[in-house]
């Protein structure tokens, strides 16, 4: 059994969408609500990492210069060195340490992604490969069913199932023969028969050849003939249910790309990815980020970063709503990190920035100009 990406997408992201979808009929707040749940279920791992990033970022500064009084004072016994080291981890804590609250989300979020990037908002996609061999030698081989892994497909509002492309004479063929790829679920049911029971939706698959186009033949409803020896790889895709419905300014979420071949610009896309870049920016500068103690060059990267990040999307395109997830995941957590920031700081975090305070004014006063002697004289003299 799978209790990974796929048993978390399936047994949690889908039941809460159906959940949802059946209050209110809009996949569109389906995928807002789901959202929202997994960030409030994850909060406390979050605001974990938060905290000790602003934690580190106090304690950087006195944890290097220990660091280097270490290095210095112990340069010629180096295991001592490494032991005084450790200890000063253990006193100021580990850098890395607020990772592991985000590694431990990490599986949530990628199941969360990866039932947007499905049925019902996009288009199932299904990778068949097959080996074209000359007939003589296809002689040999023992046939075997060839299947790929099932992906829950909505058939209509609140129905899914899970659904396999198969290929049942196997995916090995002989030049000149003939194939068809079928859909059909986990029980057996054809496909077919699904859209017959369904057919207002008209979730008609389609087929493209990613390899070896020249090697078969392809047709419409999934029959193939093999044409040439050699590699060949097959991607169908079954729509998406709500690829095609939109939500507020979201025109379809299914929609990917900002662009068409035609030229035609999505603005509503375009307006998620601009907006996905301003909340990273502003995330990175609550969380201090952005702060890189006078370091040009790291100021340059970390201002950069989220139009990279935001551009990405430009050349990598995703779906609508998955976009609109990932916005409001950033607002969230650009909330999150703002309302973290302004909690009253440990006893002994507050010492220590009480104390570079103080050393900050008196490297700013050592660093002013002197005065004039005369206004020394003169004060002298008042007193």
């Amino acid at each position: 059994m799978d209790f990974g990406i796929g048993f978390l997408s399936n047994n949690v992201m889908l039941p809460i969408i159906d959940f949802f979808y059946g209050i209110v009929p809009s996949y569109g707040l389906a995928i807002v609500a789901l959202t929202l749940i997994v960030r409030f279920a994850l909060y406390p791992l979050s605001a974990g990492s938060i905290r000790n990033m602003r934690k580190m970022r106090i304690v950087q500064p006195l944890m290097q210069k220990r660091m280097a009084e270490i290095k210095e004072r112990y340069k010629d016994e180096p295991q001592k060195q490494q032991e005084e080291m450790v200890n000063v981890q253990k006193e100021f804590g580990n850098p890395l340490a607020g990772c592991f609250p985000l590694l431990v989300q990490m599986p949530v979020l990628l199941a969360l992604f990866a039932t947007l990037r499905g049925s019902p908002f996009a288009g199932a996609n299904y990778s068949v490969n097959l080996q074209i061999l000359p007939a003589g030698q296809i002689e040999q081989i023992q046939p075997q069913a060839f299947a790929t892994a099932p992906q829950n497909i909505y058939v209509a509002d609140g129905e899914h199932v899970k659904v396999a492309a198969i290929l049942p004479s196997g995916n090995k063929l002989a030049v000149g023969e003939q194939t068809k790829i079928q859909y059909q679920t986990v029980e057996g049911k054809p496909f077919q028969v699904l859209l017959e029971e369904h057919p207002e939706n008209k979730l008609i698959p389609d087929w493209k050849v990613t390899k070896g186009e020249d090697r078969i033949k392809i047709d419409a409803q999934g029959n193939v003939e093999a044409l040439q020896p050699g590699e060949v790889t097959i991607q169908g895709t079954i729509p998406g249910l709500a690829a095609d419905k939109g939500f507020l300014f979201i025109d379809a979420l299914g929609r990917v790309g900002a662009t068409d071949p035609d030229g035609t610009i999505h603005w509503d896309i375009v307006a998620m990815i601009v907006s996905f870049g301003i909340s990273l920016y502003v995330s990175q500068m609550l969380s201090g980020q952005n702060s890189s103690g006078g370091n040009p060059q790291q100021d340059t990267v970390n201002k950069v970063t989220p139009v990279i990040f935001s551009g990405m999307f430009l050349f990598f395109p995703l779906p609508a709503g998955v976009l609109m997830y990932m916005v409001i995941g950033n607002i969230f957590q650009t909330a999150q990190t703002y309302l973290l920031s302004r909690e009253p700081l440990p006893e002994e975090l507050q010492k220590i920035v009480a104390t570079q305070e103080k050393e900050a004014v008196v490297a700013e006063q050592k660093a002013l100009p002197f005065e004039p002697k005369s206004a020394k004289k003169k004060a002298t003299g008042g007193s």
